[in-house]
């Protein structure tokens, strides 16, 4: 008992504050989630309509709830590119995320109407080894994507990076970012689509 009245003698004026800081934080938090709510949407959609030049605006989907394969699941907010005035699809777009070397990786994802091709990825948050792994940002990487097919991606170590097929070229002394963009890429695009045409939004035959 002695050392219970020691302890909180001498550590009250800790845990009193902790509590304090605590509740400010989540009264900040509260207070400020509809602007981040906001800057997240302006930030994806700005990331978006780079890849997909053609739309005039996004449409948010129904939440899509995918199986990423080895227990791991996620709701998916897809949204649809369209153009105006005549709300033509020219396509889609949604995030992915997952772990890369650092820290986790989130990107936004955009493919063609039908589900087919990519459109590419932008990177949405990345804590990545500056000049190493946040290379994932480069054009280099990135633009091996654009026009890929929207099935299962594999990464190799050397090849050409200006041939557009399934194969991804690494970047040289960032292997482990470069398939964890690969990886990403590949647990949610299947997924994704197969929600998509179960919900009739898409339809390509398969």
């Amino acid at each position: 008992m002695d050392k219970v009245r020691f302890f909180l003698r001498e550590s009250w004026l800790l845990i009193v504050a902790s509590g304090v800081f605590g509740l400010l934080l989540a009264v900040t938090n509260a207070a400020w989630q509809d602007r981040i709510e906001a800057n997240r949407r302006q930030k994806f959609e700005s990331r978006a309509a780079a890849l997909l030049p053609q739309a005039d605006a996004f449409v948010e989907m129904d939440p899509i709830h995918v199986e990423l394969g080895g227990g791991k699941t996620d709701t998916v907010q897809v949204r649809k590119a369209v153009r105006e005035p005549d709300q033509t699809c020219v396509g889609w777009a949604f995030a992915a995320k997952g772990s890369g070397f650092a820290d986790k990786i989130e990107l936004v994802l955009a493919v063609d109407p039908a589900f087919e091709t990519l459109r590419g990825f932008a990177v949405l948050s990345s804590n990545e080894t500056p000049g190493f792994g946040d290379k994932i940002k480069n054009a280099y990487y990135q633009d091996q994507f654009k026009g890929a097919p929207a099935e299962t991606l594999t990464l190799v170590k050397t090849g050409e990076p200006a041939t557009i097929d399934d194969q991804i070229v690494a970047i040289s002394g960032a292997t482990v970012s470069s398939q964890a963009v690969v990886d990403i890429i590949n647990g949610y695009i299947g997924a994704v689509r197969d929600a998509m045409q179960t919900k009739g939004w898409i339809n390509d035959g398969r």
